[in-house]
């Protein structure tokens, strides 16, 4: 059983050395402190402030991949409308909340537009402060439409989807994969949640949520993922599913409470012999240390066996280090450029193979699928190009923009932001379109009800 996890596409953690800054300046329409490099632990978390406002929108431009040539307009029309909408949808509107008047000049835009931020909020309850902050963040972070960016305070998604299980269409809290039309059916379950403890199983399909269809013509209904993925502890959702195994239809209440977890995490690598002599090998992600262990239990499992090939499962596989990419590469292939960085300006730094790695001279089939994103496109891409594999399964997420930084604003809040962009061995883009596999093999969810594995058969017939 894979574990629970939610699609990570940018890694933001302690790892990161530095000193987060605390102090606000004096003059909220000038430019505030510079973002810093996360601390050892995390800091406290404080309300957002235009402190920490002014914070995102100066870290972008110093940080961000399109930092040199982006436009500040483009930063800041976005986060007021975004403002404003969240005015609306209050209540909560002022006849005095006209947009800034913005030219594109860097630091008189954002004098602009605090200026204007702070008279608004001046008008606004207290209470509101936060929510509309975090709008207005959201919103400046989105306008750069890059999967790899993103803001987040730090106690967000520590449960992520609290029902218990993650749903076919879900890549993460209010995110949809557009290329979903229903139905959606459970691919991954915590046994130990209120999902796994009422009896739901993997393959069931979720009709409604709380009396709503989670799709219509087609078309993913919104608010209905954030009841699933958002839902508070003690809150009720109610679920009407259906079993493609035995056609039952079941309805469940279910109070969302918090899964007890396991002493400890799930292997980051899952190995067995399949018959005829292959290697199955399961990467959850990219994780420091996972092309060593992916190398260990194949060799493990030639000791048993006189191996025939390997079957690499990287479905679910969320991504992680460019490092362990090169590493397992270059565990099939040498002198090559399997992917290329580039900067906005199209300077490009190939990444080559690590010919130091010894190569381990199996056949490889790779099984692909939808929540195969980043480090796991980035692999996926290089199998395709440079044709030392095969894939099986669907095509991967395409959401692999370039490796992300960390930096902390002044509330504690961190944003992730990538410094280059990467395209394929090729020279392709892969994000946003991902990696097409040679054979389809998709699970459904008659196939997971059922206890069947359609990629697996695949890459056994292949191997053989």
């Amino acid at each position: 059983m894979k574990s629970l996890k939610l699609l990570t596409i940018v890694a933001i953690a302690a790892t990161f050395a530095g000193t987060a800054t605390v102090s606000a300046s004096p003059d909220a329409t000038a430019r505030p402190p510079a973002c810093q490099t996360p601390p050892p632990q995390p800091p406290p978390l404080k309300p957002t402030t235009v402190t920490a406002v002014g914070q995102a929108y100066h870290c972008i431009l110093d940080n961000y991949f399109s930092g040199p040539v982006l436009d500040s307009r483009s930063l800041l029309q976005p986060a007021f409308s975004a403002l404003t909408r969240e005015m609306q949808r209050r209540g909560l509107d002022r006849s005095t909340a006209t947009a800034p008047v913005l030219t594109g000049k860097r630091d008189s835009d954002w004098k602009a537009f605090s200026k204007a931020y702070q008279d608004i909020m001046a008008q606004l309850p207290k209470e509101t402060h936060q929510a509309v902050a975090e709008v207005t963040i959201r919103a400046m972070v989105g306008s750069l439409g890059d999967n790899h960016a993103m803001w987040m305070r730090p106690t967000e998604g520590e449960d992520s989807f609290p029902v218990g299980f993650m749903p076919s269409h879900a890549r993460g809290p209010g995110e949809t994969d557009p290329t979903a039309t229903g139905p959606a059916h459970v691919v991954d379950l915590l046994p130990d949640s209120a999902a796994g403890k009422a009896g739901i199983k993997l393959g069931d399909e979720i009709l409604t949520v709380n009396g709503v269809p989670l799709f219509v013509d087609g078309i993913a209904v919104p608010r209905v993922v954030e009841w699933l993925m958002e839902a508070k502890e003690g809150q009720h959702v109610k679920l009407t599913m259906r079993r493609p195994s035995t056609g039952e239809t079941k309805n469940y209440d279910l109070t969302v409470t918090r899964p007890t977890r396991p002493p400890t995490e799930p292997e980051v690598v899952e190995s067995k012999l399949l018959p005829g002599g292959i290697a199955y090998v399961l990467l959850r992600g990219f994780a420091p240390g996972a092309a060593d262990k992916v190398r260990k239990a194949i060799t493990d499992l030639g000791k048993q066996q006189k191996l025939r090939g390997v079957a690499f499962d990287l479905r679910g596989n969320g991504g992680g280090s460019p490092d362990e990419v090169k590493k397992l590469v270059s565990s099939w292939v040498h002198g090559r450029t399997y992917s290329y960085w580039c900067d906005v300006r199209d300077k490009c730094t190939p990444n080559r193979t690590d010919d130091s790695v010894s190569l381990l001279n199996l056949p490889l089939v790779t099984l692909t699928d939808r929540r195969c994103a980043s480090a796991c496109d980035a692999f996926s891409s290089a199998v395709k190009d440079l044709k030392f594999g095969t894939l099986v399964g669907t095509r991967t997420a395409g959401a692999v923009s370039g490796p992300g930084e960390g930096w902390v604003l002044d509330d504690g809040s961190m944003l992730g932001l990538p410094k280059i962009h990467e395209i394929g061995s090729n020279r392709e883009k892969v994000d946003t379109v991902g990696v097409p596999p040679d054979h389809f093999a998709p699970v459904t969810a008659a196939d997971l009800s059922a206890g069947r594995d359609p990629g697996i058969d695949k890459a056994v017939s292949l191997l053989r």
